[in-house]
Parts: structure tokens; C-alpha cells; sequence
């Protein structure tokens, strides 16, 4: 359970700190509005996104199992969030996070990240897509510049309520919004180098300041961004306010550890190495006490930015420190500046990252899979999007490891790379 930073320090050279150098201020660059839009979206302040790719993100880093894994709050996480927030408040939150590292601490130590090859693919698959689905619906609010007072968590509700104020659709918010997306979309395929998530978005905010358009961005919406890091603070703790929050600390923890796992495979096959799965669940357990501790978000390994890094030319968890330490460094230097990034343009950021979540490339390869893992799929998906995340994760796992059981011979399917 070594982490890999102390493997490769004996051996490093000055050439391979020039190479973590330039791909940790890349995936800075990507990680900045893409960690304020998951904050906002999650239904807390911006800077909490910021916060947790800081501190969850270094931390991952130092004590993670990968070369080249990059942490901080990912999109799997916003729809527990956005439940606990609204259920719990902030507070509960982060003792949830808390809690969630712990278990995270305790799974590590009893080298329970060998046991993620037996959760099944399709149920891995299916809550990703529920998940995809409900954050693309909670984005149509800022993408179409709706006035809702308060958008209902659950998803029938919260459409129901979208559709309630279609009255005050903002032409100027969508069009900002179709930009956003084309300027990405287009930047990826063209200059997939270039961090274009930061491009497309402060383009769009520039020109929504520049033509004064009536389109909302954080500062009218949240205030100025904080530029320094907080003191770090112990939440209240109950016993009663322990076993409520339970449940909720249960799923930020699996989805903690399937994430950051699928991530550290992903890099395996991008660079050819072997992470240290044990290692990686202790990282995400002191990850996740460390950002709650700050009052950030639950951490994760986040695939999109792990193998942005890797394309960036990252060879070592040098390039993740690099990354959080930049993430720090513009936050104090220009925090000011991000309150003139158009939510619309956010919005825009997290359709796309909800579409390549869904993976569509897979959706036909789904149907020629066996009846069983389709029907799991289905059955996860509807569950995710309809009931609770905690009720799809346990009985898609449930019923998944009892097809498995019976028949013993079924192979563990191969991770696929994605852009969860």
C-alpha cells in the first residue's frame, strides 16, 4: 500500500519534472471551471469545487496508487450532493464526507480495493447513465436562464417545476449557452491539447460582458470568490446526526472508490503500468477527510482529468500536486476574475460532460450483451434516475452479484475508458 510518489522520487529527474510541470497547469487549466461548475450544480458556492481540487486533489496525489491520477470532485458525485445538501444542509455534507473517508480508511486497510472487480459492469454502466441523465436536467435551468426560486431534487419534480416558469426563457442565456458547447465541442476535436474547456467558457464570458447581455455568471449569483483557503474546521458531530448521515457517507464512499479504481485502469492502459488499488482507496479516504475538513466536496480519481493529464505528457503524481498547488495559485491571483464566468457557459460545460459520461459510443454494444446484464442496466438506470442512487447501487449490486454467483464461471469484464 505504497503510495507511488515515494517509488519514483528516488528516480527523478530534471527532465521529468519538465513534463509534469506543463501537464499540471494543463489540467489545471481544464479543472478550474469544470470544479466550479460541479460545485455549482451540486447546489453549493463555487469555491468548494475549488477547495476540493486543491486539497482532495493534492492529497490523491501525494498518497495515491497511480502515477498519474488526478483527483477532485468529479460529476458521479452531484446527484448524491445535491441530495444531501437539500436534505441535510451544508453541514451534513461534510460530515457526510467526513464519515465517507473514514469508511473509505477502513476499506484500504482491509484491502477491500481488490473486491471492485466484482461489481458488476452493467451496474456500473446503468447508474452512470441515470447519473448523466439527471445532470443534464438540472443544467436546463441556467442553459435556458429560467427564474426558478428552487429547483426540487428529485427528477419528475424537478422537470415539472422546469416547465412551470418556460415563461422566462432568457433567448440571451441559450444562445450564450449553444456557443459554449459548439466552442467546445469544436476545441476538443480540433486541438484536443489546448485546454479548451477554459477557452470555450471565458470566450462566452467575455462576450456576454463585453455586449452586455442580461445573462447571469457567478459574481451576480454568488459573489466575489473567496482568495485565500480557509482554516480547516471539525463539523458538529451527534450520534444521532452519525447514523441519519450514514447512508449518504455509504454511497460518497463506493462512489469514491469504483471511481477513482475505473480511473486508475484507464491510466494503466494510457501509460501500460499497475496501480496500487489499496493504495488508491487509502488516498481517497484521507482525500475525503482532508476536503471536508476545508468544507469541500466529496473527492474522487476523475477520469477525464487523468487522462487529459497523461495526453499532457504527465509521467509522475508530481503533475497532480502541480496541478492542485496552480489551482491554488490562480485562485489567490485571479479569483476575481471568475466571477465573470457565464453560468450559462457552465451549464453548457456539464451537458458535455454529462453526454460523454453516458458514453454513447457504447449504447449499441449494451443490446448485444446478454438479456440479464441488459435487463441490470435498465434496472439501475430507471432506479438512479426515478428512486435514489443508495436504492440503484444496492440493488443493482445485489442482484448483480447473485447472477454472477450463479454462474461461477463468468468472467470479470474489462473497465472502458470514458469521461465520467
Amino acid at each position: 500500500m505504497k503510495p507511488k510518489l515515494l517509488t519514483i522520487l528516488p528516480t527523478y529527474t530534471p527532465a521529468l519534472f519538465r513534463a509534469d510541470l506543463v501537464a499540471g497547469i494543463t489540467v489545471a487549466l481544464v479543472a478550474i471551471p469544470l470544479s466550479i461548475a460541479i460545485a455549482i450544480a451540486s447546489g453549493a458556492s463555487p469555491e468548494k469545487g475549488l477547495l476540493t481540487a486543491i486539497v482532495g486533489g493534492l492529497i490523491i496525489s501525494v498518497l495515491g496508487g497511480s502515477r498519474v491520477q488526478i483527483g477532485g470532485p468529479t460529476g458521479a458525485f452531484i446527484v448524491v450532493v445535491y441530495g444531501v445538501i437539500a436534505t441535510h444542509g451544508y453541514d451534513g455534507l461534510v460530515l457526510a464526507t467526513l464519515m465517507a473517508g473514514a469508511i473509505l480508511l477502513l476499506a484500504g486497510l482491509l484491502r477491500a480495493g481488490n473486491l471492485i472487480a466484482y461489481v458488476p459492469e452493467a451496474v456500473v454502466n446503468g447508474f452512470t447513465i441515470g447519473i448523466a441523465i439527471i445532470i443534464a436536467s438540472s443544467q436546463l435551468k441556467d442553459f435556458l436562464g429560467l427564474n426558478v426560486a428552487s429547483v426540487p431534487a428529485e427528477f419528475l419534480p424537478k422537470l415539472a417545476a422546469l416547465w412551470d416558469a418556460r415563461a422566462s426563457f432568457n433567448v440571451h442565456a441559450l444562445g450564450a449557452g449553444l456557443v459554449a458547447l459548439a466552442l467546445i465541442v469544436l476545441l476538443r476535436r480540433m486541438f484536443p491539447r489546448l485546454p479548451g474547456l477554459i477557452v470555450a467558457v471565458s470566450a462566452v464570458s467575455a462576450l456576454v460582458v463585453i455586449f452586455g447581455l442580461p445573462v447571469d455568471n457567478i459574481d451576480s449569483r454568488y459573489g466575489e470568490l473567496p482568495r485565500s483557503l480557509p482554516m480547516p474546521a471539525v463539523p458538529k458531530i451527534t450520534l444521532a446526526r452519525l447514523t441519519e448521515l450514514l447512508p449518504s457517507a455509504l454511497v460518497i464512499a463506493f462512489l469514491a472508490a469504483i471511481e477513482s479504481l475505473l480511473s486508475a485502469v484507464v491510466a494503466d492502459r494510457l501509460i501500460e503500468g499497475r496501480h496500487r488499488p489499496n493504495a488508491e482507496v487509502l488516498a481517497q479516504g484521507w482525500a475525503n477527510i482532508g476536503s471536508a475538513l476545508f468544507g469541500g466536496l466529496p473527492a474522487t480519481g476523475a477520469i477525464a482529468r487523468t487522462a487529459t493529464n497523461v495526453r499532457a505528457g504527465g509521467k509522475t503524481p508530481v503533475a497532480g500536486i502541480i496541478h492542485a498547488l496552480a489551482i491554488l495559485a490562480i485562485m489567490m491571483a485571479a479569483g476575481p476574475l471568475a466571477g465573470y464566468l457565464s453560468l450559462p457557459a457552465l451549464a453548457a460545460l456539464l451537458l458535455t460532460t454529462a453526454w460523454n459520461m453516458s458514453e454513447p459510443h457504447k449504447w449499441r454494444s449494451y443490446w448485444s450483451a446478454p438479456v440479464s446484464d441488459r435487463i441490470l442496466l435498465l434496472l439501475t438506470l430507471i432506479l438512479t434516475v426515478l428512486a435514489d442512487l443508495t436504492i440503484a447501487i444496492g440493488v443493482g449490486v445485489g442482484i448483480g452479484l447473485a447472477l454472477r454467483l450463479r454462474d461461477s464461471n463468468q468472467k470479470t469484464t474489462d473497465w472502458s475508458d470514458s469521461d465520467r
